[in-house]
């Protein structure tokens, strides 16, 4: 197993938006609908071409295994269904609905019953909820623990690591009551010893929000962490809130953890107590190429182009424009690429901040492995990468890597090194699949 240390970069916070409220968006003329929006098998479609639908209807049930369903974020017709490729280079299939700018409510919506954990649950699946951190994996399938006597403490992720993303601050300030009535909500299913928020200290205003919305609460405790990435990263945050080490193929509740991003919090309390699932995002949006940073509430399935047109444009033409934060979100080939359920932010840079630097050779000072938080081998993947060394990458534990990209921030080199982890982490995936089907693993 690797050593688990306190992570040790910093980054710029570049935190603009942090006491901006989020503004919402008028409905845009269309919305893509990924069915693919989550860790796990697609949900499938329930609606047709013409079909009218309203904003929380469902149009994708579930699918077998880890899915949750997908439901409307506007009122409108749908138009067709389209191929689109996701961040990750998955082919996936879209739901485009065309808005009737009237984003009138399904009449199906209504307050679930629940009466026990199963049914809260299942409440969570029925929400459509996945995480919202950005891991999107299904929330559900995380909280569904047959012995609740297990869960000794329950870590909310309000850490909010990687440069200008400032939307999982704003639910401290602008969700307080959601996020209560959802802390709650866990206590009483899960009856933990304590339930961590575990904020970084560059965030004193959340801080000083958090503890008045739990003062008088003793079993919720407010940790305020250093402000070094990548605090974030679950396994990194249970190790700073608790100093518990999830092992490598284990869960955090394997450890008697929990650990729940506070956005997503948020959401399970406003379906508990509207029945309204989760059609609409705050995302940060921001940069140097972007004319008037501000937060944004969305519906999930906004294309960029109309996030951006509703934060003033281009202030200068984009060089990068990037879903997700700049140390683990993705690029975008282009503005078409619609908002899902895990996107935190889109970030279009200029061409200085934009500008991918040259790769030149590994002058092995071992800058990388000395700042991983899990003590990798970066150089040992590129290397058994190269070598089609499927065996040696497991043997380094390259399945451990999170794709912080503390290895490359820190290169001197500019090694592209997240990449090669990547493209090593699926040529093990592909060996072990192999292997599995000839009967050898």
């Amino acid at each position: 197993m690797a050593f688990l240390r306190m992570p040790g970069i910093k980054v710029p916070h570049r935190k603009h938006t942090a006491a901006m409220a989020p503004i919402r968006i008028p409905a845009p003329e269309e919305v893509c609908i990924p069915l693919s929006m989550h860790i796990g098998a697609p949900a499938v479609p329930t609606v047709k071409i013409n079909d009218k639908v309203k904003v929380g209807q469902v149009i994708a049930q579930a699918g077998n295994g880890l899915s949750v369903p997908v439901h409307a974020s506007v009122s409108g017709t749908v138009k067709r269904f389209e191929e689109m490729n996701t961040a990750s280079n998955k082919t996936v299939t879209a739901v485009v609905i065309q808005s009737d700018g009237l984003m009138e409510l399904s009449e199906d919506i209504a307050v679930p019953d629940v009466t026990d954990l199963e049914s809260f649950v299942d409440a969570v699946k029925q929400a459509g909820i996945v995480g919202l951190g950005g891991a999107a994996f299904p929330t559900w399938v995380k909280l569904n623990i047959k012995d609740a006597s297990k869960v000794e403490e329950i870590v909310l992720n309000g850490a909010e690591c990687e440069p200008y993303i400032t939307s999982d601050t704003r639910t401290f300030f602008d969700r307080g009551d959601e996020l209560v009535y959802g802390v709650e909500t866990l206590i009483k299913y899960y009856s933990p010893k304590k339930v961590i928020i575990a904020i970084e200290n560059n965030k004193q205003e959340a801080i000083k929000t958090a503890r008045k919305l739990f003062a008088g609460n003793d079993k919720v405790f407010v940790q305020v962490l250093p402000s070094v990435y990548p605090q974030g990263g679950e396994k990194v945050l249970i190790y700073s809130a608790t100093k518990k080490i999830v092992p490598e193929g284990k869960l955090p509740i394997d450890v008697g953890v929990i650990a729940i991003n506070v956005t997503t919090v948020a959401a399970i309390a406003r379906y508990l107590k509207t029945g309204q699932p989760l059609t609409e995002k705050c995302v940060t949006v921001d940069g140097s190429a972007v004319k008037e940073p501000k937060n944004l509430i969305v519906p999930i399935g906004t294309r960029i182009r109309d996030v951006i047109e509703n934060a003033g444009g281009y202030k200068c033409d984009p060089a990068k424009i990037i879903m997700g934060g700049p140390m683990m979100g993705h690029t975008m080939p282009d503005e078409n690429h619609p908002v899902m359920k895990g996107t935190n932010a889109i970030i279009a840079l200029d061409g200085r901040d934009g500008a991918v630097p040259e790769e030149t050779p590994c002058i092995n000072c071992g800058s990388c492995i000395q700042r991983c938080p899990l003590r990798l081998d970066p150089p040992g993947f590129g290397k058994a990468y190269e070598m089609k060394n499927p065996e040696e990458l497991e043997k380094l534990k390259v399945n451990l890597c999170m794709e912080c990209g503390v290895c490359a921030y820190v290169c001197p080199a500019k090694r592209h090194l997240v990449q090669r982890n990547r493209l090593a982490k699926n040529m093990l995936r592909e060996y072990k699949a192999k292997e599995g089907k000839n009967g050898k693993a």
